[in-house]
């Protein structure tokens, strides 16, 4: 195992020892190096990079708590087993991603959305954004794996390939999701915007009627003489059925231009 860490360049330990670098397939004098960094979907999004290094007779998977290289016992299989793991445990994981989208999705259908929408929003948006960019990287460096090793007698192709065919599900997933969630932008959008279009019509509609009289009020409210019926005892009455009869034209002639709309 010493020489195996011997023969690496320091470099590529280095890369290896990173918690988060990005996927990469390097090919070398006497070895290449697989660094598959995929998601890790808990209670908050992480990321994780899974660093191998790979001879003519082994694999050797990257401790970076012990920092060394712990020899598999197989050159191809070992890793596969263990990419395959996490691969699926993301595909499982995912699904929450896809019910919290349903959830926020159906919300909407019911009228029932909170005010904590945009948040939700947001955090999904940013945590997918990221899954689908990661795993369009792992995806091509899956591919290159693949076209390097295929011609090798020992490497089982059809079990990458079902690796290589994981991650583009939950790539292909992903991208699915995001498209949801912009639709659900827009209609939670359009939700808000006809929300508005009905407080400010309410409001017009309000505007309209009281307009006519406040300037009766302000007319009759006037300190100057001459004023119609301010001589006669039922001055007032006559205001008050003038003010209705203007606030019932202006509320038939609300009515029938809302129908004609």
């Amino acid at each position: 195992m010493s020489n195996v860490h011997n023969l690496v360049d320091n470099l590529h330990i280095e890369d290896l020892q990173n918690e988060t670098h990005p996927s990469i397939f390097d090919e070398n004098d006497g070895y290449e190096m697989l660094i598959l960094r995929l998601p890790v979907l808990l209670d908050e999004m992480k990321v994780t990079s899974t660093g191998f290094i790979i001879t003519p007779e082994n694999s050797y998977l990257y401790m970076r708590d012990k920092k060394e290289l712990k020899p598999l016992g197989s050159r191809f299989e070992a890793p596969y087993e263990i990419l395959d793991g996490i691969v699926d445990e993301l595909l499982k994981a995912f699904d929450s991603y896809r019910d919290l989208i349903e959830d926020i999705e159906e919300s909407l259908y019911l009228n029932k959305a909170t005010n904590s929408f945009m948040n939700r929003w947001l955090k999904l948006k940013r945590n997918i954004v990221r899954i689908e960019r990661i795993l369009t990287h792992a995806s091509s460096t899956m591919d290159e794996t693949i076209a390097y090793y295929k011609k090798c007698d020992d490497f089982p192709l059809n079990h990458y390939l079902d690796l290589h065919e994981h991650l583009e599900r939950t790539l292909r997933s992903a991208s699915l999701q995001l498209s949801k969630l912009d639709y659900i932008y827009k209609f939670y959008t359009t939700q808000t915007n006809e929300r508005i279009n009905r407080s400010i019509f309410a409001l017009t509609i309000i505007s309209a009627i009281f307009l006519p009289l406040n300037l009766i009020v302000g007319f009759f409210g006037m300190n100057t003489s001459g004023l119609p019926f301010s001589d006669g005892l039922s001055g007032t009455n006559s205001v008050l059925i003038l003010m209705v009869s203007l606030s019932v034209i202006a509320f038939l002639a609300i009515y029938f231009m809302k129908r004609k709309i």
